[in-house]
């Protein structure tokens, strides 16, 4: 009897993403310890994601050459590398080599979408990439609160190395858990896997017949707005919470960041459980993704204006509502747009839309913290939230045409 591959992906992706989330409200200050400035901090993020952008369709086209399984565990041994070398670092060019080594080799979650896509028939795809959607919100749920804790109380480098063990755990879950499977021998003139698949950077020329198509080229323009106002927010969250708020007479810090990120774990998680579903029935995606972007206008103008926690909390509530039904009804509308053999090909354009956002908005993000604009900082996220709102109506002209 073939063992189901659901329940080892589900432990794959839940430390893998316990092991990020454990970071996330950690490296800004971990970072400048080691003298980093806001600017240098914004671009631990980029060069992350810019190592990704180059790695990422390398990996996969390797992994359909091999078989998803044994490119699963390169790219968590990558993680695990570059996690030990961000706990051991006593200089900031360590810090980066870190981030180098982990972007470089970055495909756990999109390589565990690949395996499940490979393994499961059409009809139950959305049930099993359901399990990755919970592990995720499990983690993004724990991972920071955990982070901010044992930094408060045992170190900044307490965290990185849990997170390390995290990341062991997961090649090990792979190894002896996953089933492995033979690769698919390839069609070139099949259909894109419906995982996706993502082009080299010289390969990107086939991208432009996706942008001559007005509708879809206004909804790919709004993703990518959306996550350059996601990617300035969680890259420089921290450093404006130390700046501008305190907790008992003393700046924020890594314990104060993960509960926020935390709790915003928990709104994802209500809202992706039972919620999202009698919404999307109710109002339709066209009408949440409006209402989305309108919320994360409000919450990052909210947070800009920010000098106190209750003011914070309800910032954070309401921007979390908003990127909490952008990114599925997003993703859900995009795949409308386009026939069943190029959904693999575009959702590969949205995961490289994706780095390209976390490669810019980071660096202007910091930049704005170095000059001191905090206030700037969230208008800057702001903007980008509402030129996605300017563009819908342009885009429903276009569809009535």
């Amino acid at each position: 009897m073939k063992r189901s591959p659901l329940l080892p992906i589900f432990l794959i992706v839940l430390v893998d993403v316990l092991g990020l989330t454990i970071i996330l409200p950690l490296l800004a200050f971990y970072a400048e310890t080691l003298g980093a400035t806001p600017v240098q901090v914004g671009l631990l993020t980029s060069t992350y994601a810019a190592c990704q952008l180059i790695s990422g369709p390398l990996l996969g086209r390797a992994s359909d050459v091999t078989g998803r399984k044994p490119l699963l565990i390169v790219s968590q041994l990558g993680t695990f590398i570059g996690f030990v070398i961000l706990a051991k670092a006593s200089a900031l060019w360590m810090v980066f080599l870190s981030r180098v080594i982990d972007g470089s080799t970055a495909g756990n979650l999109t390589l565990a979408q690949a395996y499940i896509a490979d393994n499961t028939p059409p009809q139950e795809r959305a049930k099993s990439f359901a399990v990755i959607g919970i592990a995720f919100g499990v983690g993004f749920l724990i991972g920071p609160a955990i982070s901010g804790e044992m930094a408060h109380r045992f170190g900044y480098s307490a965290p990185v190395w849990l997170a390390a063990g995290l990341s062991m755990t997961s090649v090990l879950c792979t190894t002896f858990l996953l089933p492995g499977t033979r690769p698919a021998p390839e069609s070139h003139e099949g259909p894109t896997p419906p995982a996706g698949r993502r082009l080299a950077l010289l390969d990107w020329g086939s991208y432009a017949v996706y942008f001559k198509r007005p509708v879809l080229a206004a909804r790919l323009l709004q993703f990518f707005l959306f996550c350059a106002a996601f990617a300035s927010f969680t890259s420089a969250f921290a450093l404006f919470a130390e700046r501008r708020l305190t907790w008992h007479g003393k700046p924020f810090g890594p314990h104060e960041v993960g509960l926020l990120f935390a709790y915003s774990g928990f709104l994802g998680i209500i809202l992706q459980g039972g919620l999202m579903g009698r919404l999307v029935k109710r109002f339709g995606e066209v009408t949440l993704v409006r209402v989305g972007f309108l919320s994360s206008v409000v919450g990052y103008t909210l947070l800009a204006f920010t000098f106190n926690l209750p003011t914070l909390v309800l910032a954070a509530t309401v921007s979390s509502f908003g990127n909490g039904v952008l990114r599925p009804n997003l993703t859900a509308i995009l795949t409308h747009q386009v026939g069943r053999n190029e959904q693999g090909t575009l959702l590969g354009l949205t995961q490289s839309l994706l780095s390209v956002a976390q490669i810019v908005a980071p660096i202007i993000a910091g930049f704005l913290i170095h000059q001191d604009q905090l206030a700037a900082w969230g208008l800057f996220a702001a903007v980008l939230a509402a030129a996605a709102i300017v563009i819908a109506p342009r885009e429903a002209k276009a569809a009535e045409a």
